[in-house]
């Protein structure tokens, strides 16, 4: 556990005041006592602000409300006991002055004992005078073996039996939670269940979306689109049926890498959105949407704490689809942006990430406009393909006019023209496509008839594309795609 050996190396480097980010209280106070125990020999102590000093029984209740008779405590024992005091929520005292000054002045003295301090708090909340003198460590959710292993100890703890297959595939669908989370979703499946089962997995990820819900940064999407929903896009589908089993642990076991993500742009109304939930409906991973407005807030600091928040979140229901619509709009606002620099950071800390991340959340990014996005974004490492959906071809058209024709009157598909439909809709995206078929729809209806094909091309002749509107930022967007720098998501 490289969490282990570096929190060791802090402790025996004697680093003053380490700050560790967690949520999981108790497994924390767990592997700091075992490092007491076992690697550093020192004795151990535990304060939070209700019971004071808890372990120790000379110091039972010692500094009870009290946060800065706690500091005191340290300056109390000799400078050669060698010791670890474990303070909760301190990070809510940070910001009281005589706490500041005591710390900076303890900070001296600790330098040159055999003592640290370790702050534990679910955020990482640091004001600006102490930044220098606290060394803040990410406590990571436990990984693949630790719960298995936890997994094992419950089961065994309930007198259940389980196969090793369904172990395994337990193991994985936990992989993003904290122990804590995990007692509490394995009692829920055997109260509800009676024993673990296939459909086990399904009340692991409905308290996966409770973490989401908590967040308040992502949005829980269904994936509510097929692949037979999109027409054309043919290197898109082909691309996307060449990686159903990317994130299974045969392909870990064959040496791949998870996929890092897909970067789609391209003109409105061609397909993007849709393809995002089709890819978490094939690859049967939850998706996730961000908003980056969600992201920001007033506080200095608080922006970019939800940055990391977010992809903490995202991690946590891993393997998943991470969908972030309309980016290039999130890069557009650093251009203009007076806010001192927090939107550049909060962009540079997520696109880190992108290029960085070993965790099996795939990225699936839209945009309309290319210009707004920087050149570091869309260089190979980020993402793992840019494909271009452009406006549909005539073929392309015949099948989207197929595939909506066919939902709303799957049994009088012969009645329309098709051909001649997708001659007279050159340049029309298939958003507009299937908004003509409802309008053509609603004319039929108001006069108590069924559609027609007459009643789709007068609803052609009403419509104007977005083509013509936007006529010049299409043609930059395929001057773009000629210069070789992106994938056509459609065979021309």
């Amino acid at each position: 556990m490289n969490f282990l050996n570096d929190f060791i190396l802090l402790l025996k480097a004697r680093y003053p005041i380490i700050y560790v980010s967690t949520y999981e209280e108790e497994r924390i106070e767990y592997i700091i006592r075992l490092c007491c125990k076992k690697y550093i020999a020192r004795t151990y102590y535990s304060w939070d602000f209700i019971n004071g000093y808890q372990g120790n029984p000379n110091d039972s209740g010692f500094a009870a409300k009290n946060p800065i008779e706690a500091l005191e405590l340290v300056e109390k024992l000799t400078p050669e006991t060698a010791s670890v005091f474990v303070l909760k929520d301190y990070d809510n005292f940070l910001k009281d002055l005589s706490i500041i000054r005591k710390l900076k002045n303890l900070n001296r003295e600790l330098k040159t004992q055999p003592k640290n301090l370790i702050i534990i708090a679910p955020e990482i909340n640091i004001p600006e005078g102490l930044r220098e003198l606290i060394t803040i460590v990410e406590f990571p959710l436990p990984n693949y073996l630790e719960i298995k292993e936890e997994l094992k100890r419950l089961i065994n703890s309930l007198q259940q039996d389980i196969l090793d297959n369904q172990l395994n595939e337990l193991t994985i669908a936990c992989q993003g939670l904290s122990l804590e989370r995990i007692r509490r979703v394995l009692s829920k499946i055997i109260t509800k269940y009676g024993t673990i089962n296939e459909l086990s997995p399904n009340l692991i990820l409905d308290e996966k979306k409770q973490i989401i819900q908590q967040s308040q940064l992502l949005e829980f999407c269904i994936p509510n689109k097929k692949l037979d929903d999109l027409g054309g896009l043919d290197n898109f589908k082909a691309w996307l049926k060449q990686r159903d089993a990317a994130f299974s642990q045969s392909a870990l076991d064959y040496g791949l890498p998870y996929p890092k993500g897909l970067l789609l742009v391209g003109v409105q109304g061609t397909g993007k959105s849709i393809a995002a939930k089709i890819i978490a409906d094939e690859w049967k991973l939850p998706l996730l949407k961000l908003d980056f407005g969600r992201l920001f807030a007033s506080l200095v600091g608080q922006s970019e704490s939800r940055v990391r928040k977010m992809i903490q979140t995202a991690e946590a229901l891993a393997p998943c689809i991470l969908w972030v619509d309309e980016i290039d709009k999130a890069f557009a606002g650093t251009q203009t942006s007076g806010d001192s620099g927090t939107t550049s950071r909060v962009l540079a800390t997520f696109i880190t990430w992108l290029a960085e991340k070993t965790t099996p959340v795939f990225v699936v990014a839209t945009a309309n406009n290319i210009e707004w996005i920087p050149p570091e974004v869309v260089r190979k490492g980020r993402f793992d393909e840019i494909f271009f959906l452009g406006l549909p071809t005539r073929q392309e058209r015949e099948a989207i006019f197929e595939v909506h024709l066919k939902k709303c009157r799957p049994t009088k598909l012969d009645t329309f023209q098709i051909p001649l439909l997708s001659d007279l809709t050159k340049d029309f995206s298939g958003a507009e496509i299937e908004a003509i078929i409802t309008d053509a729809m609603r004319l039929g209806f108001s006069k108590k008839r069924e559609f027609t094909n007459e009643d789709i091309i007068i609803s052609i002749q009403n419509c104007v594309p977005l083509a013509k509107t936007k006529s010049k930022e299409i043609k930059a967007l395929q001057s773009w795609v000629e210069s070789g720098n992106v994938v056509p998501a459609s065979k021309y």
